[in-house]
């Protein structure tokens, strides 16, 4: 029997589980290791940061749903990891030993990389629901003394598109409490031009996102830099195509949601070069194996993948959910395959699909593969974003409490959006 551990549960780790389960049947152990009970859907986040969702709309307990699939579940967070050993410490010193690791970890988010940023300093974030949650609280009192609002992402950042739907979704909720004339708005980004997105672009998505913020009375800045954040006044550095400071920008807040860089989790980190890259995001080959290491492969957020171009300011590589679900499908065959001493032979297909939600409409898009260039490059805006992703949410949930393994995103989005023609 082997020993199969999972570190995270989240969007990566939770469907990896499933997977996994059902490829290598019951004879084989798994354990998932979270530093949480709850599952959460990340995606809701910005919802939640302005009260539209609160925690028992987006989570669930994970241990009763693991446990119907007969996979054991250990709320802690891991402290160490022994590769060369094939163990895995946690927190409060027990030793795990392993036979395969999937690392699923998500991110460490990077907010000590600019003075004043992050919930400790003078910014919200929506990256946790935690920082949601508290977001959320500050909003309550901005509404009642509105004023100047900053928003974006920061030098290194990789995960652009929630950015610009905590802009568009605060725009709305403004709008529907009537203040909206009474909040300045200002997207600061370390893109190159709006709607790059840390894709390149996505067909007309510079053309069609600016024109979203001219309408929504929305300024912006790219080529950003933010150097510092003081209380009520972020301090930024607009650069040319060259990389060349060309202004700097003073701007005064009364609330600022700046997403921040990421980087890998110290337990991941810590391995050192053989695992990680220089940012502690996990070294995968084609078959999400780590090179060194083939018993160790790794999904979502915290793989590193190159980015898709040189910027004038640092940007990263979103991963994105149909990215993601190829990750986790990809893993559980080759486990498989390697527990019945047969080649690893699935690759993720590293496809890009996003339903941005901007309040009251938003925009889809399909990038394939989500690196240029592309065989497909497709984006359509509506109402019809807007509740096709409350409806996902609400789907992948359900998909999460029932153990299902089917595959949302070429199932059911890609089908929904009409364009299954495009695979």
């Amino acid at each position: 029997m082997a020993h199969i551990i999972i570190i995270g549960a989240s969007t990566g780790g939770m469907p990896a589980a499933y997977d996994i389960r059902a490829e290598v049947g019951p004879e084989h152990r798994i354990t998932v290791l979270n530093q949480s009970e709850l599952f959460s859907f990340v995606p809701s986040n910005p919802w939640v940061a302005v009260g539209w969702r609160d925690r028992s709309d987006v989570t669930f307990p994970i241990e009763p749903y693991l446990k119907k699939k007969n996979i054991d579940f250990i709320p802690m967070p891991v402290t160490e990891i022994k590769p060369d050993d094939n163990q895995v410490v946690l927190n409060d010193g027990t030793v795990l030993d392993y036979d395969y690791l999937v690392i699923a970890t998500g991110p460490k988010l990077a907010f000590e990389e600019v003075e004043g940023l992050g919930p400790q300093g003078h910014t919200q974030s929506i990256c946790t629901l935690p920082h949601a949650e508290s977001a959320y609280e500050v909003w309550k009192e901005f509404v009642e003394n509105p004023g100047p609002i900053v928003v974006g992402a920061v030098q290194g950042a990789s995960c652009f598109g929630p950015a610009y739907e905590f802009a568009f979704i605060m725009d709305a909720d403004l709008r529907k409490r009537k203040i909206r004339d009474k909040v300045p708005m200002t997207f600061v980004t370390s893109e190159p031009y709006i709607g790059h997105l840390g894709l390149g672009g996505v067909g007309d998505s510079k053309g069609m996102m600016e024109s979203e913020l001219r309408n929504k009375h929305i300024k912006w800045i790219t080529n950003a830099k933010v150097s510092r954040v003081e209380a009520g006044k972020m301090f930024v550095t607009e650069h040319n195509a060259e990389g060349e400071p060309i202004k700097e920008h003073e701007l005064p807040f009364a609330y600022s949601m700046m997403l921040p860089a990421f980087k890998g989790v110290d337990a991941v980190n810590n391995v050192g070069e053989d695992l990680v890259n220089p940012r502690g995001f996990v070294k995968v080959d084609e078959y999400q194996r780590n090179p060194k290491w083939h018993n160790i492969y790794a999904v979502g957020v915290c793989i590193a993948i190159p980015p898709v171009e040189a910027t004038p300011v640092p940007t990263g590589t979103p991963k994105t959910g149909y990215m993601i679900e190829s990750m986790v499908a990809a893993v559980a065959h080759n486990i498989k395959n390697d527990l019945e001493s047969k080649p690893v032979d699935e690759k993720a297909t590293w496809n890009a699909i996003c339903l941005a939600d901007m309040g009251d409409t938003g925009v889809a898009f399909v990038a394939m593969p989500q690196i240029p260039p592309r065989n497909t490059s497709w984006m359509k805006k509506g109402k019809w974003v807007h509740y096709a992703k409350v409806a996902f949410e609400k789907y992948f949930l359900s998909k999460m409490k029932r153990g299902s393994t089917e595959p949302i995103y070429e199932k059911y989005v890609l089908k929904a959006l009409g364009i299954t023609k495009l695979l």
